[in-house]
Formats: C-alpha cells, sequence, structure tokens
C-alpha cells in the first residue's frame, strides 16, 4: 500500500507540473467573396477614399454658401472721450460717445458675372472625380485579395505536394534500406534514396515559409494587422480570354473608373478657367444694417435717435491690379491643359495595361493544358520506372529522376491552374470588370 500510495502522488505531481498542452487554433473557413467584402469593409485604403469623398462634398456645400445671405449680429458697448474727433490711422466722420447697442448686419451677393456658378460646377465635378476615386480604390483593393486569395491556395496546395513527395520517398529510403540490409541492394541505392528525402524536405520548408508570407499578405490585403491562418476554399477556373484585345480596350477606356475621374477633373479645370476669367467683371453686391441703441452719452449736441436702418447696393469694377487677374486666369488655363495630357496620359497606359494583361492571361490559360499533359506524363513515366526497378532492370538513379519529373509537373501544374485565376482577375481589372 505504502508504495501504491508513493506511486500515484508522484504521478499527480507529475501531472501539475507537466505544461498543459493547448491544442492549435482551427484555421478559419475563408471564401473569395467572403474576402472580398471583408476588405472592403475595413481596408484603411478603402476607409480613406471614403472621407476624401465626403471631404470634396463639403467643398461644394462651401463654394454654394456664396448664394445666400451672410447674416451677423452686433453688440457693442464703448467708453470714449467725447471731445475727440480724430483717431490714429483713420479719420472719423463723428465724434466718439459712450455707447452701448446691438443691431444686425447683411450682406447679400446679387451677382458676379457667373463666377460662382462655375466655383460651385467645378466643386460638383471635383466632389464626382473623388467619388470615382473612391471606386478606383475599391477596385485596387479587390485586385489585392484576389491575387492574395490565389497566391495562398497555390501555396496550400504546394505544401501539401511536398509532404506528399517527403511521404513518397522516405517510404522508397525505408524499402532500399531493408532490401540493402538483407545484401538485395547496394548502399550506393541507400544513399540516392536518402538523399531524394532531403531534398524533399528541403521543398516542404520552403513551401511552408512561403505559405506563411502568403498568409501576411493576405492578412494585409483583408486590411487586418494580424496574421491568421485560413481554410479558403477553391474557386472553379474562369472561362478563357477573348481571342482579341481591341475590344477590351473599348471596354476599360469606358469602365475605368481612374479614366472617369480624370474626365470630371478636366472639366473642372475648364470651370474654373471661366471662373478666373469672371474676376474681371463687376461685382454686385446688396449690403444692409439695422439696430437699437439703448444708451448713449448726453454729452453730445445733437439728439441720436436710438433706432438705425440703412441699405445699400455696391458696385465693384476693376480698372487695375497689375496683371493679377490676367495670371489667374493663364495659370487656370495651363492647369486645364495639363488636365487634357493627363487624362490622355491615363487613356494610353490603360490600353497598354489591357494588352500586357491580356497576354499574360492567354499565356497562363494554355499553360494549363500543357502542364496537365506534363503530369500525365510524369505519372506514367514514374511507374514505369518503377516497375523496372523493382525488377531490377534499372537503377535507382531512374528512379528518383522519374520522382523529381513528377514532383515537378504536380508544382508546375498547380502554378498553372492558379497563376491563370489570378491574371484573369488582373484583366478583369484593366477592363473595370473585377467589382
Amino acid at each position: 500500500m505504502r508504495r501504491w500510495t508513493c506511486f500515484a502522488l508522484l504521478a499527480c505531481a507529475a501531472a501539475v507540473d507537466a505544461p498543459a498542452q493547448t491544442t492549435p487554433a482551427k484555421p478559419m473557413k475563408l471564401t473569395l467573396k467572403d474576402a472580398e467584402a471583408l476588405a472592403l469593409k475595413n481596408h484603411p485604403q478603402v476607409l480613406a477614399a471614403q472621407s476624401e469623398v465626403g471631404f470634396a462634398n463639403q467643398q461644394t456645400v462651401e463654394e454654394r454658401s456664396a448664394y445666400f445671405p451672410l447674416i451677423a449680429g452686433d453688440v457693442t458697448g464703448s467708453i470714449a472721450n467725447n471731445a475727440a474727433r480724430i483717431g490714429a490711422g483713420a479719420l472719423t466722420d463723428s465724434r466718439l460717445f459712450d455707447r452701448f447697442g446691438q443691431g444686425i448686419t447683411l450682406s447679400q451677393l446679387i451677382t458676379d458675372m457667373g463666377r460662382t456658378p462655375n466655383l460651385v460646377a467645378g466643386s460638383r465635378l471635383r466632389a464626382s472625380a473623388s467619388e470615382q476615386d473612391y471606386q478606383a480604390s475599391r477596385y485596387s483593393v479587390l485586385l489585392n485579395v484576389n491575387r492574395a486569395y490565389f497566391d495562398t491556395l497555390h501555396a496550400q496546395a504546394v505544401v501539401r505536394v511536398a509532404q506528399k513527395t517527403v511521404d513518397a520517398r522516405q517510404l522508397l529510403f525505408d524499402q532500399v534500406n531493408e532490401l540493402a540490409k538483407n545484401k538485395l541492394k547496394s548502399q550506393l541505392d541507400v544513399s540516392f534514396a536518402d538523399v531524394n528525402v532531403s531534398a524533399a524536405k528541403l521543398l516542404l520548408l520552403r513551401a511552408q515559409d512561403t505559405l506563411q508570407q502568403s498568409y501576411a499578405e493576405l492578412s494585409r490585403a483583408l486590411g487586418s494587422d494580424q496574421v491568421a491562418t485560413y481554410k479558403l476554399e477553391d474557386v472553379e477556373l474562369p472561362p478563357g480570354p477573348p481571342s482579341a484585345a481591341d475590344e477590351l480596350v473599348t471596354q476599360a477606356i469606358a469602365n475605368r473608373p481612374e479614366l472617369a475621374s480624370l474626365r470630371y477633373s478636366r472639366q473642372a479645370a475648364y470651370k474654373f478657367v471661366a471662373a478666373e476669367r469672371d474676376l474681371a467683371r463687376p461685382n454686385v453686391s446688396l449690403v444692409g444694417v439695422a439696430g437699437y441703441i439703448p444708451y448713449i452719452s448726453k454729452l453730445t449736441s445733437q439728439p441720436i435717435p436710438p433706432e438705425y436702418a440703412a441699405a445699400a447696393v455696391n458696385v465693384q469694377i476693376p480698372i487695375f491690379n497689375g496683371q493679377l487677374f490676367t495670371a489667374r486666369r493663364e495659370a487656370a488655363r495651363y492647369r486645364a491643359l495639363e488636365a487634357d495630357q493627363n487624362l490622355r496620359n491615363e487613356q494610353e497606359r490603360i490600353a497598354r495595361d489591357v494588352r500586357v494583361a491580356w497576354a499574360s492571361a492567354i499565356t497562363a490559360f494554355q499553360r494549363i493544358d500543357v502542364t496537365a499533359q506534363f503530369l500525365r506524363e510524369a505519372s506514367l513515366a514514374l511507374d514505369l520506372a518503377q516497375g523496372r526497378y523493382n525488377l531490377g532492370l534499372s537503377s535507382i538513379v531512374e528512379l528518383t529522376q522519374a520522382q523529381l519529373n513528377l514532383t515537378q509537373a504536380e508544382i508546375e501544374n498547380l502554378a498553372a491552374k492558379y497563376d491563370y485565376q489570378s491574371q484573369y482577375s488582373v484583366l478583369q481589372y484593366a477592363i473595370g470588370m473585377l467589382r
């Protein structure tokens, strides 16, 4: 009994001292649509562009405020030297008195010969351009999500191939090692098999490292600063790309939000040219004041009524300002010409990107059939090499080369599949259809 009691106490102590083993967290399930929705909700690039849209809309409100009257309330109380008539730096028309009063001032623009309407139209166009920039940010984030998603799928598939390769080569090594112990195979065969196992393990390590990098890229594309592992669902292969790129270029010119933004910006630039031209025209405004003065010093020689009101129309006609307005108009015109060239440059860049993306998609699509045939031939060659080696008709060099070819064919086939999905996403983005 004493021995059993000691054994039980030692077992309990070992259980207490043993570190608690935590089961690894299960990877999160994630589809491509879920990833896109998550990125559009959380990515800072999208949120920043959304805030820029709000800023541009408020700029329109600022420009439109010139249509409405400006009303301000005034409350004034003063203690003054009643004998004073002149203050430093200015001449006064009447004496200064001890007084207290309140009133309102109203200022209303009647017309500035079209300057304010042009400014308002330009700000609305800039707000529309900002909205298109917001859409462009969304599409750019979606492209990054698609690329990271397919790169992660590719990395996961390569890890599985590498693990399968390690298992197959380890099995071959064990078999050859047992045969060598029984003097049925040479030690050279054991060495070749061992080298192949080491090469497979290095392949697995590189694949695992690439997978961790892919998880980091995917987390960044989703707008998260925390790296997480995901169980991604595979996506069906998209259809083949069109046979020509000219129609795709036309589609891109019509759909890309970057071009729409530059078009709005160019129109806004020409509206600003018109607004700067209107600076040289007359400006007509209405000014009105009214109020009540309940107290004023009685030391005045003439009675001053407690109520006051006045209104005036002011017409301001620019005559000479050192060519300031001319310079502003010319500067705005040069900005408009710059906007024309920026739009043209972007159109040419997008046309080039569409053709490059189309050519890459065509090549990636053709690689799928080529690598599939490569995989079939490599599988057949491995079966034949395995049979010949088992019968003693060939050396282990032929078998290991067949294993190497099969591994390469599997990796190339996976690369072709996921590369085409990624290139197809790039093509859809280039023509403005990745939404």
